[in-house]
């Protein structure tokens, strides 16, 4: 990660210019979350003040008497290009500006943002303006500016996220929070005055503790952007898998994203091709990216296509091959040979040729075995259990066997959506043991399939 932003997501020091402990406001929650939060030292910044919350304040970021990393600044936008020079001045080496009032709003927010870019005296690198931040999970540093109640903070976990929009941002990570999947940064860019999505990858592509990278797009800005955002993503996933969801798709989104953040749309087919090419894996809503997401983190790549389905309901298992086959999968009739090592340990009425129908007799036994069974063949490249924990022969045991059965190296996802007691125990030992769940076949299915196209990338298989 290069210096600058390592100082963006790691700063040893951060200066709130705009602080207040005023209730609801955004300086407010921003204030409370890194004086209680951020393991590295704050100093707060308002002339108003002399004193908040048992802090001092500093009528200006020049009267700090350290060195000052990172200042976030949260004051309305004629201020910022002065603040800005003032903080080119004191030597700080990233500045966050949360306001907005810049070249979202026209013409003349335009030019407010060519002042603050020209008082940085390209000393001072900026993120924003009109941005929410930074999330890190790993030290406390937290920009976003939505109260804790209203938008929980996921545990630090191997997905970062790059998002274009700060409200999409925010909600997907109290989405993800909800769902208890982790994710260990998160950067919010906004009008990208500076600092584009295109460094931002290029950073966290080498931050050893995230795994992958998601990315919410809605249009580039600069002329020649696109072909550096190429070149970037191309290396980038050979280290590691990128998940892109791009939006402003049709000519109505495209004038809505214009309006946002001043960027432009540009032709959607163009877009994909340029994921394609760069071998990004492209996702239709930031959901599924984040549930991809969490199998890319946690499994390993496949040598091939072929899924394995158990299920214990046979309705469920014909489901799971129509979203298996649908995203380019394929589902293998099993060799006689292993169908009948199946058919002498499984009761008479299973079905052995794939999916493995286990019926409503199912035990966390019977799993055990199909999946002992036919994971080590060369037969097959991946598997999704189907598993409702309602029959009486199963229980959250089950889960222990699923985790056992990584050591075969095939990537394994699960599926089910009985909501009881056991199920969720089952679940939640699932994630921790790094096996991901899910709650919808379509989802499943989608994250093999970026396994998948991930090992293609990688040169692991040849597409079929």
């Amino acid at each position: 990660m290069g210096e600058g932003f390592n100082y963006l997501f790691n700063p040893r020091s951060i200066a709130i210019i705009g602080a207040t402990a005023r209730e609801g406001s955004v300086g407010g929650v921003i204030t409370r979350n890194l004086l209680t939060k951020f393991r590295g030292r704050v100093y707060l910044v308002n002339p108003s003040y002399t004193e908040l919350l048992g802090h001092r304040v500093y009528r200006s970021v020049l009267e700090i008497p350290d060195e000052v990393d990172l200042a976030v600044i949260v004051t309305p936008a004629p201020t910022v290009p002065r603040i800005m020079s003032e903080c080119a001045a004191k030597g700080v080496k990233v500045a966050v500006v949360i306001s907005g009032g810049f070249s979202e709003t026209g013409e003349d927010g335009a030019r407010l943002e060519r002042e603050v870019r020209e008082a940085s005296q390209g000393r001072v690198r900026i993120l924003g303006p009109n941005c929410i931040g930074v999330y890190n999970a790993f030290n406390g540093l937290d920009t976003f500016f939505i109260p804790q109640g209203r938008m929980e903070r996921p545990r630090a976990g191997p997905i970062a996220l790059i998002s274009q929009s700060g409200a999409v941002a925010a909600a997907i990570l109290d989405w993800a929070a909800r769902k208890g999947i982790g994710v260990g940064i998160a950067v919010n860019y906004g009008n990208k005055l500076d600092i584009s999505e295109v460094e931002l990858l290029e950073a966290l592509a080498g931050n050893e503790d995230l795994r992958v990278v998601v990315m919410y797009v809605e249009g580039l800005k600069y002329p020649g952007e696109g072909r550096r955002l190429l070149e970037v993503m191309r290396r980038v996933t050979k280290v590691k898998p990128v998940i892109v969801y791009k939006a402003g798709r049709s000519k109505s989104s495209g004038r809505a994203v214009k309006s946002h953040t001043a960027a432009l749309a540009g032709n959607y087919e163009i877009y994909r091709a340029m994921l394609r090419q760069a071998g990004a894996i492209e996702v239709n809503n930031l959901m599924d990216a984040l549930e991809v997401a969490k199998a890319l983190a946690t499994q390993p790549l496949p040598r091939g296509n072929r899924v394995l389905i158990i299920t214990d309901s046979g309705g469920a298992g014909v489901q799971a091959v129509d979203n298996v086959e649908s995203v380019g999968l394929v589902v293998p009739e099993l060799p006689q040979e292993v169908r009948s090592t199946l058919a002498k340990s499984l009761p008479p009425f299973a079905s052995t040729a794939n999916p493995i129908d286990l019926t409503g007799s199912a035990t966390d036994a019977m799993y055990k075995f199909v999946l002992d069974t036919v994971l080590p063949t060369g037969h097959i490249d991946m598997a999704l259990v189907l598993a409702q924990m309602q029959l009486p022969g199963m229980t959250p045991k089950l889960a222990d066997y699923i985790i056992e059965a990584r050591r075969f190296g095939k990537p394994i996802v699960v599926y089910g959506i009985s909501a009881n007691e056991d199920a969720r125990a089952f679940k939640a030992r699932l994630e921790e043991g790094g096996v991901p769940t899910y709650d919808r076949l379509e989802t499943a299915a989608n994250a093999l399939r970026a396994l998948y196209e991930y090992a293609v990338t990688r040169g692991l298989v040849r597409p079929r």
